[in-house]
């Protein structure tokens, strides 16, 4: 990992990037089904400081902490949701749940395309030990380095923050999306039972505990499939 300063503001950029459109992407999806409390609250944007404000710890604090500790980053933010709109429209919330995962894929599939076909055109180059900043490297330290580097970060945290939030655990993503499959009889017992506090303390955990074992094949398959 490269601990310089241009290490960390190619890790940050991208980190609040992908955080910032995971976010956009609940306030707007909320928006349109029928809820303006983010819209009103200036959450739907692709502007950082919206969204900094609301979450300064996890936004600046957390992934720099992250950085310095481990090289790579993680945190988190927050698009507001009306509680009863939420409760009137289970699977519309559900739905805003899942927007905020689908931007995160895009993000991959984009990373993806832009380097297989950097690959195919002989801008770069699939490296023997790719790692999170290299899954793809460019022949030159010129601007092809760097857009290389890009790209191969956002590809590995967007996989990340894809996998890790579509976790069926509250109080991730995936709890709320699984409303969009279950029963409306069974609604009401999974609302309950992630408003229980300690589950949802006990969701993060296990969610971190499981989340390599999961993570960690998919990320090294998606490894294979650029270099190949």
């Amino acid at each position: 990992m490269d601990f310089s300063l241009f290490g960390l503001l190619s890790w940050y950029l991208v980190f609040l990037f992908s955080l910032v459109a995971h976010e956009a992407a609940h306030a707007y999806a909320s928006w349109k089904l029928g809820d303006p409390t983010a819209h009103q609250g200036g959450q739907v944007t692709l502007d950082p400081f919206p969204h900094i404000s609301r979450e300064p710890i996890g936004t600046v604090v957390v992934p720099l902490l992250m950085y310095f500790h481990s090289g790579w980053m993680i945190g988190w933010a927050s698009a507001p949701f009306n509680l009863e709109w939420a409760r009137l429209y289970p699977k519309r919330q559900a739905v805003m749940a899942f927007a905020g995962p689908v931007a995160n894929i895009a993000i991959v599939l984009g990373c993806f395309l832009f380097m297989k076909v950097g690959i195919v055109l002989g801008f770069f180059s699939a490296p023997f030990y790719p790692d999170a900043e290299h899954l793809v490297v460019a022949r030159n330290a010129d601007w092809l380095y760097v857009l290389a580097r890009f790209a191969s970060i956002a590809f590995y945290l967007n996989t990340i923050l894809f996998l890790f939030n579509m976790l069926p655990v509250p109080p991730l993503d995936g709890w709320s999306v699984l409303k969009l499959i279950l029963p409306n009889a069974m609604l009401s017992i999974h609302k309950k039972i992630g408003e229980i506090p300690a589950m949802r303390w006990g969701g993060i955990l296990v969610a971190w505990l499981i989340f390599p074992k999961i993570g960690r094949p998919i990320l090294s398959f998606a490894e294979h499939l650029i270099g190949i």
